[in-house]
């Protein structure tokens, strides 16, 4: 394949990359984004292999290598479950920037092409910058994907004087970039991109590390970012303008992406890097003296029936309960067999719940939930106060008063669903613990609030049984 057809291919393919960008912005045109999307990629790195930069003695290794590849994203999307969909896209994060790093390095020391003067500068900023990228993105995904799934506590762990190494570091990353530049061989270059490397590791590492658990969703959409700026550094490297485009689609979109769930939760992105609230899903509220006081009203699956049976309007918020629990097919059968009964259901979807950007939105749409009764926050909360039952199926934070009627609340100013102006809300939980931002929820307490306590699956089966009987 010519050098021209290749052109005119990454062309087509960035085109295509737009156009998936643009359909996965609504839930209708989700399916229809995802296909072009993967027919982008498949031009793309059609395009990659039969062009003039790959040889044939590198073919069969380039093929080995996208045989496997494939094999391991067939099974990961075959045996990987929705409520894991979080964890597997940190994970993906982390291969991005592993391979920033690994093509940065090779690109160092391929002696095959030869850079002199103000070109071999330029190429060199472009292989620290990306290894630099690559690697905080690469130890930072690894982190997040251990907090998601559950392996490292989601409670910030904040060092002494932390803002102080992170000057630190940024200062010796440069020092070492300066040396990087100056020296004489690939040998001694070597030296400086390696510290600097271990620096970025670190990095990565500390600064999630940093972050609470209630800010996980934040973390995710700001290493999607992460993960575009390195394919986009990897693009220089090797001279690629389609990785430089796409690279710096994904990259611009995650960081638009952080700010709209910084802003969903009256927050600033300098204030979640330099240390989110959170202290672990199921933890202790965070201060025993300003808990709330009264008692707690326990509901039955049954009596829960009766309420949806007699209501007119009902809203569902999901969370990432129902996530765990997998309900979301249960929630279905129960929102088609009320609507049969002329009853106006809807969910609630708030920008931060569950642990990812629209993971809410994946579960209802994988049971099959119509698009047009999922809205968003704006959309429907000023419709609470006419709402017969308001449905908490395992959220926490996002229902949580507090708030906004509690300047002293860790999450004060966040913007909540307001459950509680409904004429009833119904509460499904394990048990009377904290959520993810280890704050206790004063909706608990009120008088129109009741608890459904148990596993999400097995209580919404039963009230699926009641309505049916």
């Amino acid at each position: 394949m010519s050098s021209s057809l290749v052109t005119v291919a990454y062309i087509g393919a960035t085109i295509l990359f737009i156009l998936s960008l643009g359909g996965l912005s609504n839930p209708e045109t989700s399916r229809r984004g995802n296909l072009l999307g993967i027919v982008g990629m498949t031009v793309a790195v059609l395009a990659t292999v039969l062009g003039p930069r790959v040889t044939l003695a590198g073919g069969p290794w380039i093929i080995t290598a996208m045989l496997i590849g494939a094999s391991i994203g067939l099974y990961a999307a075959r045996t990987v479950k929705m409520t894991q969909m979080p964890e597997l896209v940190a994970l993906m994060h982390s291969l991005v920037g592993l391979a920033a790093c690994l093509v940065g390095f090779a690109s160092y020391i391929d002696t095959s092409v030869e850079f002199t003067g103000a070109e071999k500068s330029i190429h060199e900023v472009e292989i620290y910058v990306g290894i630099l990228i690559g690697a905080v993105t690469f130890s930072g995904s690894i982190i997040a994907f251990g907090k998601l799934a559950g392996k490292i506590g989601g409670r910030p762990l904040l060092l002494p004087a932390r803002h102080w190494l992170n000057l630190l570091a940024l200062l010796v990353v440069i020092w070492f970039g300066h040396a990087f530049l100056q020296a004489p061989d690939i040998a001694a270059g070597m030296m400086p991109l390696t510290v600097m490397t271990v620096i970025a590791l670190l990095f990565g590492i500390h600064m999630v590390m940093a972050i609470g658990g209630a800010d996980m969703p934040v973390v995710v959409s700001m290493l999607n970012s992460y993960s575009g700026w390195a394919a986009a550094a990897t693009g220089f490297m090797l001279a690629n303008d389609l990785l430089i485009v796409t690279g710096a689609l994904v990259g611009s979109s995650g960081a638009i992406l952080s700010y709209i769930m910084c802003r969903a939760m009256n927050r600033n992105f300098i204030s979640v890097i330099a240390g989110g609230f959170g202290t672990g899903e199921g933890a202790a509220p965070a201060a025993a003296g300003a808990q709330p006081a009264g008692e707690v009203t326990p509901i039955s699956a049954v009596e829960t029936a009766e309420l949806l049976r007699s209501a007119k309007n009902v809203v569902i918020v999901p969370g990432y309960g129902m996530a765990v629990a997998q309900a979301q097919h249960t929630v279905y059968e129960i929102t088609r067999l009320l609507r049969e009964r002329a009853v106006n259901v809807r969910f609630a979807i708030h920008p931060v719940a569950g642990r990812m950007p629209g993971h809410m939105n994946v579960l209802l749409a994988e049971a099959k939930v119509p698009y047009d009764i999922v809205l968003e926050m704006d959309e429907i909360n000023d419709d609470f106060p006419d709402t017969d039952v308001a449905m908490v199926i395992g959220a926490n934070d996002i229902v949580n008063p507090a708030a906004e009627d509690d300047p002293a609340s860790p999450i004060a100013g966040m913007p909540v669903l307001q459950v509680w102006k409904a004429k009833t809300s119904i509460v499904m939980k394990r048990s009377m613990a904290s959520g993810y931002a280890g704050v206790d929820n004063p909706l608990f307490y009120k008088e129109n609030n009741r608890m459904l306590f148990g596993d999400a699956k097995k209580m919404l089966d039963e009230v699926l049984a009641a309505l049916r009987g």
